[in-house]
């Protein structure tokens, strides 16, 4: 597998993550803090009371990224690349350390799930980001 085509993927990855959190949060607030990440299972509403405004500016937020990173897949050079994963750790990382620390109401399975997806969020782009930077060009 070529380079271009494993940051294609790890970005189209970042991406399916922002945009169904994007569209999920934004058109469907309620829902969303009911329900994420589905199966039955419920992580938001167990973190306090509910706030249309603030779900839907998570939405938002996180379709703007989903703008960005899809700009990265289509023209994958290395500026736009490393905006991107930039982008997305600003997102991730403070995220995962919040829930690090926020598990209160979650069984031990949803920590374990909720916890990896958050870390490989946080993680992926920092190797994106030495990958693009070694084989990438603008």
């Amino acid at each position: 597998m070529t380079h271009a085509r494993w940051i294609r993927i790890a970005l189209g990855y970042l991406t399916l993550q922002s945009i169904t959190l994007g569209v999920w949060a934004t058109l469907a607030p309620r829902n969303f803090y009911d329900s994420f990440p589905g199966a039955g299972r419920a992580w938001i509403s167990v973190d306090g009371p509910y706030n249309e405004h603030l779900v839907r500016d998570v939405g938002a937020l996180n379709l703007a990224l989903t703008l960005v990173l899809v700009w990265a897949i289509v023209r994958l050079s290395r500026e736009v690349v490393l905006v991107a994963s930039a982008a997305s750790i600003a997102w991730g990382v403070p995220h995962l350390l919040y829930h690090l620390t926020a598990t209160d109401g979650l069984e031990t399975s949803d920590i374990v799930a909720s916890l990896g997806g958050l870390a490989l969020f946080a993680a992926l782009p920092f190797v994106v980001i030495v990958v693009a930077r070694n084989h990438l060009t603008d």
